[in-house]
């Protein structure tokens, strides 16, 4: 029987595994967007940026980072859970934890990627606007999702 995976608060010497997550899944979910960052690009915007704003957590499994999920007051500002880990409940979790935090969360993701769009929709996201991805780096249709506790 395979173990669950254990969830904990990510440190800064955690941030180059947890930009791979999000790179291996951001590029198997939107194969037309990969290559908008090198890997050095992606590790300092995760050890930078998003871990000096956002409570970060993920989920392991064997010592291997099996997903992530990066939040704030009122945002969700990443979630990716690897390919090979998807469907067993770590997205769940790990939206769960940012759920119990905060009584408001906002997000956003890409219009075409529906997977995403029916995983937030099934835990009680509500469509608040598209946009035609003027406004994002990636010039990519986009949807901000809202949820109410």
């Amino acid at each position: 029987m395979i173990a669950g995976p254990t969830f904990r608060k990510l440190a800064l010497a955690d941030m180059p595994a947890a930009a791979l997550v999000h790179r291996v899944s951001f590029d198997e979910r939107l194969p037309w967007l990969a290559g908008l960052h090198t890997p050095e690009e992606d590790r300092g915007y995760w050890g930078g940026h998003l871990f000096g704003t956002c409570d970060i957590r993920g989920a392991e499994r064997d010592g291997d980072l099996l997903g992530t999920i990066a939040f704030r007051e009122g945002w969700i500002d990443q979630l990716y859970i690897l390919p090979e880990a998807q469907g067993q409940g770590i997205g769940s979790k790990l939206l769960g934890i940012a759920k119990a935090a905060y009584p408001e969360l906002l997000l956003w993701t890409f219009q075409r990627n529906a997977p995403a769009r029916r995983f937030y929709e099934a835990r009680g996201f509500v469509m608040v606007e598209e946009t035609d991805g003027a406004e994002n780096e990636e010039r990519e249709p986009d949807v901000l999702y809202r949820w109410l506790r």
